[in-house]
Formats: C-alpha cells, sequence, structure tokens
C-alpha cells in the first residue's frame, strides 16, 4: 500500500506550522494525546493484583514494554523506562563503572549528542578510567568503523555510538562496530534516539548491548527507555531503595513509573503500525510501515537537497550523497544562523537553529557552539512543507 501523508496528517492537531523540529521532538497525533488523559482520568494505583486500579496499572505496563519490543525487535523483559534518555545513560554509566578502574578504557566520539558522551567521560573519569576519542569525517559527516575500532584494546571496556546523528543525521555501520567491540570483550551502547523515528530497528541485528531512544521522537510522549537482553540486566546493581523490587527490569526504573506516558508510548507504537494499512502481528506492521515511511521521508529530503543546493549562499553540512535519517543541517552566507531560524519561524516555518546538544559534532564541523540551523522531516511532512522552507530560507534577507 502506497503511504498517505495527507490522511496521517488528519491525526495531528498541531500541523498550523510546518514542522522540521522533529529531531528535538515529534508534533503528536490525536490516539496519543487520548491514551495519555484517558489513563490520567482512569481509576489507577501503584501495580498490583487485587484491586481493578492495581491491575489497570500493571496492564499499561506490561503493554507498553510489549509495544517497545515490537517497535526494535527486543525482548519485553529487557524494556526499562525513564525519565529520559539523558537520565537513563547516566544511571548506567553509574551503574556499569562501578567495575571500572583504572588502566580501564571506554571509547566515545565526537558525531554523539553529549547525552551519550558525558555521561560517560564523567563516569570514567570517577573509575580512572581512560576515555578515548573517535572522530568523523567533518567533510562527509561519516563516521567510519575503523575510527572507532582502531582504538579497541583489551582494556576496552565499553564503547558509546550513535546510530544516527542528531545534527546531521550520519548512520554509522552499527553492526560492523558492535562486532569488533565484541571481539575486543567489550560492551556497545547505542544511542537510537534519532534513528527509531525514521527506519525499522531490530536491535540484535544491530548488535547494541544497550539500545536508548525516546518516544516523544517517534510521536509519543515525553520520556525515554534503553533496551537490553535480560540476561545481560541480571549482571547489573544500581543503586536503589532498600524495599524496592530487585527483579529485571524494575530494579533500573527508580520510583513509580508514569502511566499515562507509558500508555501514550504503546499508542505511538500503533499508530506507526498503521501508517499503511496491512495485516499480521505488529512486529510485521511495524517494519512495513516504517519501511514506507523511511521512502516518503527520502523522497523529501532529496527534494530539499536539491532546492538548498540552487539557493547562492546556502552551505549544507556533510555529504547529501551519504545514508542517513532525513535530517539536513545548514547555514546561510554572512547570515547568523539564529537570524534564519526568526525569519523561517515569522514564515510559518519551523527549522531552529543551534548545536541541539550534539556539541562536539558541532566543534568538529568548525561551526562551535552555536551550530547551524536544522530541518528534520517526519511523518507528517508534507512536499508543500518542503517547499515552504526553501522559499523561506530563499527570501532571507542578506546584509
Amino acid at each position: 500500500m502506497s503511504y498517505d501523508v495527507r490522511t496521517i496528517r488528519k491525526h495531528f492537531p498541531a500541523l498550523a506550522a510546518a514542522h522540521f523540529d522533529g529531531p528535538g521532538g515529534s508534533q503528536v497525533p490525536d490516539v496519543v494525546g487520548e491514551a495519555v488523559a484517558g489513563t490520567l482520568c482512569s481509576g489507577i494505583a501503584n501495580r498490583g493484583v487485587v484491586t481493578a486500579a492495581e491491575r489497570r496499572a500493571s496492564a499499561v505496563v506490561t503493554e507498553a514494554r510489549r509495544a517497545v519490543a515490537d517497535l526494535l525487535a527486543a525482548d519485553p523483559a529487557g524494556v526499562v523506562f525513564g525519565r529520559s534518555m539523558t537520565q537513563l545513560t547516566y544511571d548506567f554509566s553509574r551503574t556499569l563503572a562501578k567495575t571500572w578502574g583504572p588502566g580501564d578504557e571506554v571509547v566515545v566520539t565526537r558525531l554523539d549528542h553529549d547525552a551519550n558522551i558525558r555521561p560517560w567521560v564523567q563516569a570514567a573519569e570517577a573509575a580512572g578510567a581512560t576515555v578515548r576519542w573517535a572522530s568523523f569525517d567533518p567533510e562527509t559527516g561519516v563516521l567510519p568503523p575503523e575510527a572507532v575500532t582502531g582504538l579497541l584494546t583489551a582494556r576496552t571496556r565499553l564503547v558509546a555510538v550513535t546510530a544516527a546523528s542528531n545534527l546531521l543525521g550520519t548512520r554509522p555501520d552499527i553492526p560492523a562496530i558492535a562486532a569488533a567491540v565484541h571481539d575486543a570483550g567489550a560492551l556497545l551502547y547505542a544511542d537510537g534516539v534519532h534513528l527509531t523515528p525514521h527506519a525499522p530497528v531490530e536491535v540484535t541485528a544491530l548488535g547494541a548491548d544497550f539500545y536508548a531512544c525516546s518516544p516523544y521522537k517517534f510521536l509519543g510522549p515525553h520520556l525515554g527507555l534503553v533496551v537490553a537482553a535480560p540476561s545481560l540486566l541480571e549482571t547489573l546493581h544500581p543503586d536503589k531503595l532498600l524495599p524496592s523490587t530487585d527483579a529485571v527490569p524494575e530494579r533500573f526504573e527508580l520510583g513509580t513509573l508514569p502511566y499515562e506516558l507509558l500508555a501514550g508510548t504503546t499508542a505511538a507504537i500503533d499508530f506507526l503500525a498503521g501508517l499503511v494499512p496491512g495485516a499480521g502481528s505488529r512486529r510485521a506492521r511495524l517494519v512495513e510501515s516504517l519501511s514506507a515511511l523511511e521512502d516518503h521521508e527520502n523522497a523529501l529530503l532529496a527534494r530539499l537537497d536539491a532546492g538548498l543546493a540552487g539557493i547562492p549562499g546556502v552551505t549544507r553540512y556533510g555529504a547529501p550523497d551519504r545514508h542517513r535519517t532525513p535530517t539536513v543541517l545548514f547555514s546561510v552566507g554572512g547570515v547568523a544562523s539564529q537570524a534564519v531560524y526568526e525569519h523561517l519561524g515569522a514564515q510559518g516555518v519551523n527549522a531552529p537553529a543551534g548545536s541541539f546538544y550534539a556539541i562536539e559534532c558541532s566543534r568538529h564541523l568548525g561551526l562551535g557552539d552555536t551550530g547551524a540551523v536544522r530541518a528534520g522531516i517526519a511523518p507528517y511532512t508534507t512536499e508543500a512543507d518542503v517547499d515552504a522552507l526553501l522559499a523561506g530560507v530563499e527570501s532571507v534577507p542578506r546584509g
């Protein structure tokens, strides 16, 4: 079946403007808001089996774990929820670092969002371990596997790498990196926040030991999650309250879960599974729908790339012909990126400027801490949206 963006857009109440700010947080379809409100307004309590309210809470959590497992081809018993991907990564970095010491090594990359850099750097420093940095090619935006694998030694304990750059869209070869990391006896922590909204993901095929992402980037509410094999989680012992359960994955979830946000996450995943009509299991429908979405977004990305290439004075960062998510970072010669952002906003086009917490990436590109303008395509983006963005860029006042 074909991808019908006009039908999909009917479910998004907030599309008065052309939204290219999805990499920072997508717009939300009506069914997600309804699931959140319905859960908040239902009789609900702490999880249990005695009262209807307790059973309802337990069902919400169980269904959310199953939905995430279908989205990522993971084990529901290995789905950990938290306040955000950043919070969870800090939690896991502190837990893993309990076994690190002087002489141990951790590898991070300059392509990553700081949420997959600073927690590991700080945990390594606290443990006396060494941090090694992998750099990408600033001309192409590509992080070749050897940039990471060339840093591996017998003392490497963990490698943290993005599955897709939130600034450039670059998609490193995670399976190749994972194979080398495992050969070295280390673990791989993959930041999938920017990949998950744009392509089918199978965590086992990627080879990631930990895969982190954020539902609010794929049409859901604001929270984060990490998936890992339950057997791996069983080996880790986070700091927690004495009376809280030691069961996996609950031992990593501090305090009461936000049931309404978990219900919204399930609704978002079900919505993604129905982007194109289909039959079969939810996982099968997700793969079909996200594959169709990828084709739709890539076609719009080609239109956006070609349009920007034809506007004098526009510089695009990274190589447009490389395999990447539908994300474009650009600047307009002689005009501050913040001014471009404000001009576009006045035209009804939301395409913000900044480094978007990918500060090491922005600096490595020569853009300092201020970055550039980022335009991200989402499931609700149309050709008209792209044309509105291009017209806005073309009309930016020059000095």
